[in-house]
């Protein structure tokens, strides 16, 4: 990761504002879809919930709730549902002998028996038999006392019928007290009707739970809630009423906030819930155990161990009766054993939770990796953004995985991941486009300012693209433009680039023209050298006149930009020659053509010593004594910063104020008297610069001298402590 950060750059794609405003709009409509959480988002988030469920099943642990199906079997054996309530009478019978808990009716009773002597009656006309009939019990009379004391739970539908339909008043065998905010109702899943089993049956009941779900746009059943909203109260559902009787407990207190709920408390079990009052439910594989079949149970052939001491719930898987749904195993199951998987896990303190703070969680990562991901990818290499974007993206899917797995939390890693992916691949495009652009541009640059000579000598001699160098005696320019920091700071850094743009674009051209090749350019400072690649006999002598015109221009350059207001610097030129080692330089994958050794440091300390002497051009003897006589001035013997050797230098009179410097004769007598041999006086020495100093007290060497003179200087012998 350190390597990673140390590699990352961040040029021209990033420095594009729109690109990078690109990437916030994408994240910020990524979170603006979260917000809104249409539909199709909520598809992609259960599609993984299902596919985690799936990857992962809950172990079947065994636990003290069965169902009792009305199955194929039954209805071969005993006849086509609706049976008579005098059957199931009997089925509520032998579950209560057999020791059941609670038996909970997963089927509606809300409509007289039509089997019962009195229904009879009306379809046998007939005297002697209505007679025989209206001696027989009802059948509903029968269920109803069979229910009696028995912890029967029956169940009841809600609806929305938008009508605002009275509810029926029936004796509630059950209170729902609440703690926490006010109106926790409103939370829950909400309904305006609702139908209950026949008065008689609902008397003798010990609960009435509803038998709604909670299922998802897709039909799918993933949740159980234990409570829902009735118009201005709350009911709980079969589940929750199971649970209740079977404990023989009274009331179901519920915990809320201003979040929504929390947890459920029914007896002696504290049932966490999602904001709604909802169970999340973890499948396991289907599991025969789980079901006692009806005929059985009637027969009298059902294991007892099976239902003794049991939440039995009683339900169909019977194709007929329509009470099938789907799971998210992508499998048809009965409705009843959503009831069983909620109870056995609420039985085995199983919780799988989508908890309060999970959409804040996914809208961070959402936004963070997104925003992220796309900036990285703007700016740095295909290969670091490629690893970095498959780490965020490993570490949402990875990180969502190990919560589920180890601690039952369901956490959307999709959408995140969506977005993170699209930012991606919207930045890596960009990038491309604009790494492709400015490849162009530097293509383009690369024309116009490599030098022409290396171009041609490189394209007539390729075996020269190899590493390696020779000796070789070449020219050194390196000028240096003074002060352009502090004009950036201080100024419109913009304007100062275009500026600097012209600068070195004339600065190159005058190279050109003498031939001279490119050595590099760094920021405002330019190298130059001759006789490499190409070899020149007069090198010396075009080093010294593309300086001096560099000098000529970059001086008029000054004078029109200060004239202006822009407070533009001098430019400082050094010239040196020597013998130095000249080839390319690098490694297999990247090599640079340059010359290495002591002239070219040289070179670069004498552009620099001119701030410390004033000049603004120094040049070696080396060059002078390879060149047709040209006017310059001593300046002295310079030991530079790290040499141990003196350098005779001069400055050409051209680069000199000459209304402000003293009369070559006159300089030259008194510079003459502190170099070495017959003429060497430093007491002369110093009261003819005095003289000078009076006269010209601008002239830079003039003052140079003697300052060095006043200060015990001897001989024109100057130690450079500094480059």
């Amino acid at each position: 990761m350190r390597r990673f950060f140390q590699n990352l750059k961040l040029p021209g794609a990033l420095s594009n504002l729109s690109a990078v405003a690109l990437i916030f709009l994408v994240t910020l409509g990524a979170l603006t879809l979260w917000l809104f959480d249409p539909i199709p988002l909520q598809n992609i988030r259960l599609a993984q919930f299902d596919q985690f469920q799936r990857w992962h099943l809950r172990p079947y642990d065994p636990q003290p709730v069965r169902i009792v199906d009305i199955d194929e079997a039954s209805l071969k054996s005993l006849g086509q549902w609706p049976w008579p309530r005098t059957r199931i009478a009997d089925l509520v019978t032998n579950l209560n002998q057999a020791g059941a808990a609670a038996i909970a009716f997963d089927v509606l009773l809300i409509e007289p028996d039509r089997t019962s002597p009195a229904a009879m009656t009306q379809l046998w006309q007939g005297r002697q038999v209505s007679e025989v009939l209206r001696k027989l019990p009802d059948h509903d009379a029968v269920l109803a006392q069979a229910l009696a004391g028995r912890n029967v739970v029956l169940g009841n539908s809600l609806a929305n019928t938008g009508t605002q339909e009275p509810i029926p008043k029936i004796s509630l065998p059950y209170r729902i007290i609440s703690t926490g905010a006010p109106k926790p109702q409103e939370w829950l899943h909400g309904f305006d009707s609702a139908v209950y089993p026949l008065p008689i049956l609902s008397a003798k009941a010990d609960g009435l739970g509803s038998l709604n779900f909670a299922t998802d746009a897709d039909g799918v059943v993933r949740r159980v809630p234990l409570l829902l909203g009735l118009n201005e109260q709350m009911v709980p559902t079969l589940s929750a009423e199971a649970l209740r009787v079977a404990q023989g407990a009274k009331n179901h207190l519920l915990r809320s906030s201003e979040a929504g709920l929390q947890d459920v408390r029914i007896g002696a079990l504290t049932v966490p819930t999602n904001a709604r009052g909802e169970v999340w439910l973890h499948y396991t594989e289907p599991v025969p155990e789980r079901y006692v079949s009806a005929s059985k149970v009637l027969q009298g052939q059902a294991n007892v161990d099976l239902l003794k001491g049991h939440i039995v719930l009683i339900g169909s898987s019977a194709a007929g009766l329509m009470d099938l749904r789907f799971n998210p195993l992508g499998q048809i199951m009965p409705g009843v054993q959503a009831h069983a998987l909620a109870l056995e896990q609420i039985l085995a303190g199983y919780s799988l939770q989508r908890p309060a703070w999970a959409r804040g969680a996914e809208a961070l990562a959402m936004a963070l990796g997104a925003l992220l991901v796309g900036l990285i990818a703007l700016g740095a290499p295909a290969k670091w953004s490629t690893g970095f974007f498959m780490l965020i993206l490993t570490t949402v899917v990875g990180g969502t995985w190990y919560a589920f797995v180890s601690h039952q939390l369901l956490l959307d890693a999709v959408n995140p991941a969506i977005a993170i992916i699209f930012s991606f691949g919207l930045a890596s495009g960009l990038h491309h486009l604009v790494s492709e652009r400015e490849q162009r541009w530097v293509r383009e640059a690369f024309s116009r300012y490599v030098s022409p000579n290396k171009v041609d000598y490189l394209v007539k001699h390729p075996d020269e693209l190899q590493l390696g160098g020779q000796r070789q005696t070449c020219s050194f320019i390196f000028t240096d433009l003074a002060n352009f920091t502090g004009m950036m700071e201080s100024g419109d850094p913009a304007r100062a680039v275009s500026l600097l743009n012209d600068y070195l674009d004339e600065m190159l051209t005058i190279v050109f023209k003498y031939e001279g090749t490119l050595d590099r350019i760094m920021g405002d400072a330019v190298a130059v050298l001759f006789s490499a690649p190409v070899e020149q006999e007069d090198h010396c002598w075009r080093a010294l006149q593309c300086a001096l015109e560099m000098d000529a221009f970059a001086s008029g350059y000054a004078a029109k930009l200060q004239a202006q207001g822009m407070p533009w610097g001098i430019t400082r030129i050094g010239v040196h020659s020597g013998e130095v080692i000249v080839g390319n330089f690098g490694g297999k994958n990247l090599f640079d053509y340059r010359a290495l050794g002591d002239p070219v440091n040289a070179a670069s300390r004498l552009e620099s010593v001119n701030k410390h002497l004033g000049t603004r051009m120094c040049v070696s003897e080396a060059i002078l004594n390879c060149c047709p006589p040209v006017p310059v001035r001593y300046v002295a013997q310079l030991v530079l910063k790290g040499k141990s050797k003196p350098l005779s230098v001069f400055e050409p009179l051209a680069t000199t104020d000459a209304a402000a410097c003293a009369p070559l004769d006159k300089y030259t007598q008194a510079v003459n008297l502190l170099r070495p041999g017959k003429d060497h006086d430093p007491v002369g020495a110093r009261q003819a610069f005095e003289s000078l100093s009076q006269q010209y007290p601008n002239d830079p060497l003039v003052s140079l001298h003697l300052e060095r003179l006043q200060q015990g200087a001897t001989d024109d012998l100057i130690v450079m402590s500094t480059k």
